[in-house]
């Protein structure tokens, strides 16, 4: 399995009752995808969201957020860490 952050766009006011919402939705049916969503964070004030995942593929994080109702704008593989 590789880590992945994703990113969404377009989230200006965005709550932390939101975030964990929509956070939650991809919880609820990630195992269909064999996806970990570890964490996720935002900043209201530019709408910006960002999730970390543990997933078998890109492809695998973007339909479960599609599924979800929140697609990613950018998907990027994390293949190090310290």
């Amino acid at each position: 399995m590789s880590k992945f952050i994703d990113v969404h766009h377009g989230m200006v006011g965005i709550t932390a009752d939101q975030l964990q919402q929509a956070h939650d939705a991809d919880l609820a049916i990630q195992g269909e995808e064999k996806v970990t969503f570890e964490h996720a964070w935002a900043d209201p004030d530019t709408g910006v969201v960002y999730c970390l995942s543990e997933a078998p593929s890109a492809e695998a994080v973007q339909r479960i957020h599609e599924r979800a109702g929140h697609p990613a704008d950018e998907i990027h593989a994390v293949p190090l860490d310290v």
